[in-house]
């Protein structure tokens, strides 16, 4: 027996070993995900919704948390505008009360004198009325008066019973008005910040839809990106197992060497990982659109727009249908909102310097008073009081407290004015940043079409020329990398141009983006994963043809970095 042979004998078992270790590795994978899904969905059923972009979209902006916030702020604005607005209006009040008397001050004089025990002559009753005859001389009217004057009730004093003072019992029913006269700007500037404040709530809200539109549509995108990766990672474990299988059989043969063989098996385990890979980031791309959606993480989803078009990568309703975009630095949402700010802390400085104005207000005071001997009043035995006058206000004396706001109101104006501009700044990188990111990805589409076209070509001529013993393994293997490379990149390249073009059709309402000082940044999600397994490809390549690895290299790595300038 050879060392040959030897080899063979004990190769066959460990090739079927890792062959079963691989699908024992995809199998455990698939019923880990199934069981983790049983295990927190154990509540409700799962259940597969099926979203087209559009049905995502508008999804969206009824389940979206954070434009719920944002509309919170419009609520509050204009519960703020409905405050200032009142002053303009007359304020009345009612008012009602009881008050109980235990000891007053003004008893003693509510008593009356003692009261006289002795016989008294019948004509002196009517002295405390004493009549008086129409055609009395002054005389006689004195003298009638003199007699009222021994009356008992006229020598005791004022009943205060039937007073506030010595009342035992008091009810007061009352209504108070206000109206302001001139309050020197004050309430007009109010109600200019109020409804500045309420208009740069609106534009957050609609910066707040904007934002969620373009984080929807970048996750639905990397999970459609994820589902063709997978599928891409899928058909090259197949076109490697059929390769395998081939070597197998022209071994068997003696038409291939054992070195052959080993390279064949090489090239479909270092595909496994790859593929394991990419089902792990489109489950993670599944799970950001889920929670974007406010969809329970146990169910399922079916995506049924593509990244791929004929013409090009589809695109949702909001980009298709959009006017001409807004590329205006003034024109887009944090300016504008910046500028409603501004509007408001000039009304706060209005508001801090009209304080040393005196301001005038026109006021009344009604009330219907009653003092029963009982606890519970007669609504017929009531007296009335009721006033009416003019108020003002100005400060004397404030140990420079209105000073102060005024300092504050400035200093809150001024830094309006300085974020403003330094906003406009930055809106303005912000757009070029959009413009270049969008052509960047328009060139990489159009250039990555004809790659894909001539390397599905190219694969197809190796295959039979590989069938017919022409070209070696290596030759197919790196004609398969590079329709990998290709087709992984166009599909990046779709997505990119697609969400380039939804984020430059919301330019205007968008929020200015995190990364506007660089056009490159690290990728997540499913761009990450087309660049590790074009990495993992290339230092596949590079094992196995040295001479011919700089072939392989070029274009993963530019495909990933060009989505860090459109990434939300």
């Amino acid at each position: 027996m050879t060392f040959t042979d030897i080899t063979i004998m004990t190769s066959a078992p460990s090739r079927s070993v890792r062959g079963l270790a691989a699908s024992v590795m995809l199998a455990t994978l698939a019923a880990g995900a199934a069981g983790a899904q049983q295990r927190t969905g154990a509540r409700s059923a799962p259940a597969t919704l099926t979203l087209s972009l559009d049905d995502a979209l508008r999804m969206a902006q009824t389940q979206s948390q954070t434009i719920e916030i944002a509309r919170s702020g419009v609520t509050r604005a204009t519960g703020g505008r409905y405050q200032a607005r009142s002053q303009y209006l007359p304020q009345l009040n009612g008012t009602a009360g009881y008050t109980k008397t235990l000891k007053s001050q003004f008893s003693s004089f509510a008593s009356s004198a003692p009261a006289d025990t002795a016989p008294q002559p019948v004509a002196s009753k009517s002295l405390c009325t004493p009549f008086i005859p129409d055609n009395a001389t002054p005389q006689e009217r004195a003298a009638a008066l003199a007699q009222a004057a021994t009356c008992p009730s006229a020598a005791g004093g004022f009943d205060l019973s039937k007073t506030s003072f010595g009342a035992t019992n008091q009810w007061a029913l009352g209504l108070n008005f206000s109206q302001n006269l001139w309050t020197a700007g004050r309430v007009t500037a109010q109600n200019r910040a109020a409804d500045a404040q309420l208009r740069s709530a609106n534009i957050e809200v609609a910066a707040q839809s904007a934002q969620v539109s373009l984080d929807v549509t970048s996750a639905y995108y990397d999970a459609a990106l994820a589902d063709q990766l997978v599928s891409i990672a899928d058909s090259s474990v197949a076109e490697t197992e059929a390769v395998l299988a081939q070597t197998r059989v022209a071994r068997q043969v003696g038409n291939a060497s054992q070195y052959d063989l080993l390279r064949a098996q090489v090239t479909h385990d270092n595909q496994l990982p790859v593929a394991i890979q990419a089902r792990a980031n489109r489950q993670v791309a599944y799970l950001r659109l889920k929670q974007l959606l406010n969809v329970s993480l146990d169910d399922s989803l079916r995506l049924t727009t593509g990244i791929e078009q004929a013409n090009g990568p589809a695109l949702p309703a909001i980009a298709v249908n959009a006017p001409p975009p807004d590329t205006l630095a003034a024109d887009r949402a944090p300016v504008r909102e910046l500028d409603e700010n501004v509007r408001a802390a000039q009304a706060q400085v209005t508001i801090a310097r009209a304080e040393r104005i005196p301001q005038f207000a026109l006021v009344s005071n009604y009330q219907r008073l009653y003092f029963p001997s009982a606890v519970f009043p007669s609504l017929n035995n009531g007296v009335n009081n009721w006033t009416v006058g003019v108020s003002t206000s100005f400060p004397l004396l404030d140990g420079g407290r209105i000073k102060g706001d005024e300092l504050i109101a400035q200093a809150g104006l001024q830094q309006a004015r300085a974020q403003r501009e330094q906003t406009r700044q930055f809106a303005a990188l912000d757009t070029r940043v959009a413009l270049n990111a969008l052509e960047e990805a328009q060139s990489t589409w159009e250039a990555s079409r004809g790659t894909a076209d001539q390397a599905q070509q190219a694969y197809a001529i190796d295959q039979v020329r590989y069938r017919e013993g022409i070209s070696t393994q290596t030759d197919l293997t790196q004609s398969r990398l590079l329709l990998e490379q290709a087709l992984a990149n166009r599909a990046q390249a779709a997505r990119n141009l697609a969400v380039a073009r939804v984020r430059l059709a919301l330019l205007r309402d968008l929020p200015l983006q995190a990364t506007t000082g660089t056009t490159a940044s690290a990728t997540g999600g499913a761009a990450g994963a087309t660049q590790q397994q074009s990495q993992q490809q290339q230092q596949q390549t590079q094992s196995q043809t040295p001479q011919r690895s700089a072939t392989t290299s070029p274009t993963a790595g530019g495909s990933a970095g060009t989505t860090g300038s459109i990434q939300p």
